[in-house]
């Protein structure tokens, strides 16, 4: 009788290439030339972002930056969760805060496990466990299968897949 394989989906962000984009982002908005004398800057608020400039379009370009050095240390713009993507106005300042999204939550869960079941291969099993999704079948084929699926798929999560057995 064949052993079962599995992979777990879990949805993690590696802080210190976080860490490295914002300061790459912060060096880079002090440099260039169209953020001078604007107050834009960028910097960690506890376990959040905060973004601020003098105008909402110069929040948005700052945030513009952030991505594109995350974009560059490989990390999904998934991960980061802006809200509304509104600039706030504080003062004489506008403020946007970016938080990371870390952990499957039950409902993209529960999304994941739908996706496999009603699209995947059938003999595939999921088992949602705390943050993560365990994925279980006795082929690899199959798991190679939906690993495909779930890359494809439009849940809003930066997935990966880990302890692949």
């Amino acid at each position: 009788m064949a052993s079962e394989s599995s992979f777990d989906v879990v949805s993690k962000v590696d802080r210190q290439e976080v860490d490295n984009a914002l300061n790459q982002a912060a060096k880079e908005i002090a440099q260039r030339y169209d953020f001078k004398g604007v107050g834009a800057s960028i910097s960690w608020s506890g376990e959040s972002i905060l973004m601020v400039a003098n105008s909402p379009e110069r929040v948005l370009a700052v945030l513009d930056v952030l991505q594109t050095k995350l974009i560059k240390r490989g990390i999904s713009l998934k991960a980061l969760d802006t809200g509304e993507n509104e600039p706030q106005p504080s003062g004489k300042e506008y403020r946007l805060t970016g938080t990371l999204k870390e952990g499957l939550s039950t409902e993209i869960a529960k999304k994941l496990a739908k996706i496999v079941r009603d699209e995947g291969p059938k003999g595939v099993k999921t088992q949602i466990q705390g943050d993560e999704l365990r994925v279980t079948a006795k082929s690899r084929d199959d798991l190679q299968t939906v690993i495909a699926l779930l890359k494809g798929s439009d849940v809003d999560a930066a997935l990966q897949f880990v302890n692949y057995r």
